[in-house]
């Protein structure tokens, strides 16, 4: 056994150029594990094996980006949502267009096939859920009552619930047979990106922005716990196959996660970014994530990751007894009633007179005659989407994906925390991916120029033009000694003295707003920041600030509203991110006083705090007007910086 070669806990499988211009969307087959599908800025939905190079299908169709996409339970249908409002469902098998669904008013944040009928549920910026009738074209019902954008959307296994998560920091759960909502779950603190139903109990799981995930009790409406000790936003949930705990996808790791009593099971180091989505297949969890027009996919070894029981991380006290988990076959709550064979339909939905039916024109006709299906790899196509077995679909289920093994060798010390996933934290270099083959572009994508681009992406794993490499002396021979501490920082500074200045001037600046703002006048250190006219530092306090909203005052406003002016037009997007941020805190806390005190009679007599209030209101006002230019002139961009200028434009309406 001495001799066992020890294999990664987690490691990139392979990273693929999905399009010609950004990725804007992907999704991964829930079933197979291996059926990818990718949306881009060039307005197609590319369709891929995973761990193939090849793209398979390209959609066509869409005439503005992909916002977002899902596949059906038996990986036959796929639904793309756009930016304009307008849904394409494609059937794989066939390789045509199905159905053209057009009724939302914005963009499309996510989509839900139901899991036996032939509906599909959407959710929009416009605030609106949908639930459509594929086979007859139609809108079966709307659902109104959050008032943000829908961010995810999730049917229940038996198929009788929806549960919707959204930007309004709620969690909502309808009842689709009667048509209205049956509870509303509060207690986020920020937006809820995704939720999540247990496989087989009546628990919802839902995770925020605000760095916690949540377990919601189905049966008594109320909160079972609530896991708060992250420091990243939660991107992406699956609860295991069996139901025995929770994956959690955050920056660069997964946690696995129980909830009765809260606690961390393990968590893996792995380097996919801001990972998009997740899936399990032969005890492997599939990850993807995607940066521009590149799409990397990763795996976990569950058979290395703690799922239950043993030593938990850090959520549970020591004087506190660990409850063992409850045994999936003998749950305390109650399970859901699925029918009894997958083919029986579910009941029909009633329509109410407000049903919003919509019959085939010759419009939606004509736009399915403009969508198509290319196949770019007939090879592909035909062993995975022609033969109607589905235990003929390949790549093979039975066949995980093969571990490589560990840079170095491990210690018996260090392997007995391979489940901890300490062999994981160092990146994976790319000549670790298993098919170092040349792999030629697929029909929508054109060769990447290496240009320094436009926009500085907030997300990057090494600095734009610059090879950490490169700040090393070359190794003259295989002998020469480690260099010490100072030894490395001298030959790391030969060369980058301005750098060092510009480092040490911040660090100088960072100072000074510091001190002004342990004296807890809020104000104070902002005017601080902006004297200093150093647009990093201004950023650097309003990531502070944007955490905790009663921190903001109308006099804060006029000194961040100009500031925020230049930020949005900054070539970096993490400033263009930050601007957004606050300048939507402003509109929803501060808007509707402004235009109120403005619009209010003048009073009689002398009020010196309503003339200064009113005189602020009117400052603000300007600021916020010359503001709207640029965000309506930046409505128009396309991916995640068009979606929330979209936002504040629609906020920033009353203004015009």
């Amino acid at each position: 056994m001495a001799g066992a070669v020890t294999t990664k806990t987690a490691w990139k499988l392979q990273e693929i150029t999905a399009h010609s211009s950004n990725v804007s969307s992907l999704v991964l087959g829930k079933s197979s594990g291996r059926l990818l599908a990718t949306g881009g800025d060039d307005c197609r939905v590319n369709i891929w094996s995973v761990n193939k190079p090849n793209c398979i299908m390209s959609l066509t169709g869409h005439t503005t980006p992909i916002e977002s996409l899902q596949i059906n339970t038996n990986e036959e249908l796929i639904v793309a949502g756009s930016q304009s409002g307008s849904i394409r469902v494609w059937d794989l098998e066939a390789a045509k267009i199905l159905r053209t669904l057009l009724g939302h008013k914005a963009n499309i944040c996510s989509l839900d096939f139901h899991p036996f009928g032939s509906f599909v549920a959407s959710g929009s910026l416009d605030t609106n859920i949908k639930l459509w009738d594929v086979r007859r074209k139609g809108c079966v019902f709307r659902y109104k009552g959050h008032t943000e954008a829908v961010r995810c959307l999730r049917f229940s296994p038996d198929g009788k619930w929806l549960a919707s998560a959204a930007d309004d920091h709620t969690v909502k759960l309808w009842d689709l047979a009667a048509g209205k909502i049956m509870f509303e779950f509060t207690g986020h603190t920020g937006p809820v990106n995704v939720v999540e139903f247990h496989p087989n109990e009546y628990l919802l799981a839902s995770g925020s922005s605000d760095r916690t995930v949540r377990f919601w009790d189905l049966e008594k409406f109320q909160v079972v716990s609530c896991i708060e000790e992250e420091a990243t936003p939660v991107r992406c949930v699956l609860f295991n196959p069996d139901g025995c705990c929770l994956y959690s996808g955050f920056q660069d790791s997964l946690r696995v996660y129980g909830w009765e009593p809260e606690r961390c099971f393990d968590v893996v180091l792995v380097n996919w970014g801001k990972v998009a989505d997740l899936s399990i297949c032969n005890n492997q969890l599939i990850g993807v994530s995607f940066a521009q027009s590149t799409v990397a996919s990763f795996v976990v070894d569950l058979s290395r990751v703690t799922k239950s029981g043993s030593v938990p991380h850090g959520l549970i006290r020591d004087d506190e007894p660990l409850v063992p988990p409850t045994p999936t076959g003998s749950s305390l709550r109650r399970i859901y009633d699925r029918p009894s064979t997958s083919c029986s339909k579910p009941q029909r939905v009633k329509h109410n007179s407000e049903s919003e039916r919509r019959s085939p024109s010759s419009e939606d006709d004509r736009d399915e005659k403009e969508s198509k299906a290319e196949i770019q790899n007939p090879e592909d196509y035909k062993e995975i989407f022609q033969p109607k077995n589905a235990i003929c679909r390949t790549p093979p289920r039975n066949e995980p994906f093969p571990a490589p093994p560990e840079d170095e060798p491990v210690t018996a010390k260090e392997a007995l925390k391979s489940s901890q996933a300490v062999d994981v934290q160092t990146p994976l270099p790319k000549q670790e991916l298993p098919d170092p083959v040349q792999r030629p572009p697929i029909a929508s994508s054109t060769p990447l120029t290496r240009t320094e681009p436009s926009v500085i992406p907030a997300a990057r794993n090494e600095p734009i033009g610059l090879k950490a490499s490169d700040f090393l002396p070359a190794v003259k021979n295989q002998s020469q000694t480690e260099l010490v501490d100072e030894e490395a920082m001298s030959q790391i500074r030969k060369g980058h003295e301005t750098m060092c200045v510009v480092l040490t001037s911040r660090h100088k600046n960072l100072d000074t707003v510091r001190a002004a703002w342990s004296t807890g006048d809020i104000k104070n250190s902002v005017d601080s920041a902006v004297a200093i006219n150093d647009l990093s530092v201004v950023v650097d306090l309003l990531n502070i600030v944007n955490q905790k909203a009663s921190l903001w005052k109308l006099d804060l406003c006029t000194i961040v509203l100009p500031q925020i002016e230049k930020l949005l037009q900054s070539k970096y997007e993490s400033y263009v991110q930050t601007g957004c941020t606050s300048l939507k805190l402003i509109l929803q806390r501060f808007l509707p006083l402004i235009t109120d005190i403005l619009a209010a009679p003048p009073s009689v007599g002398v009020d010196i705090t309503r003339e200064e209030r009113l005189h602020k209101c009117k400052l603000c006002y300007k600021q916020l007007k010359n503001i709207s230019n640029i965000v309506k002139n930046k409505s128009g961009l396309s991916g995640r910086h068009g979606s929330a200028f979209r936002e504040l434009h629609l906020l920033m309406a009353v203004l015009e």
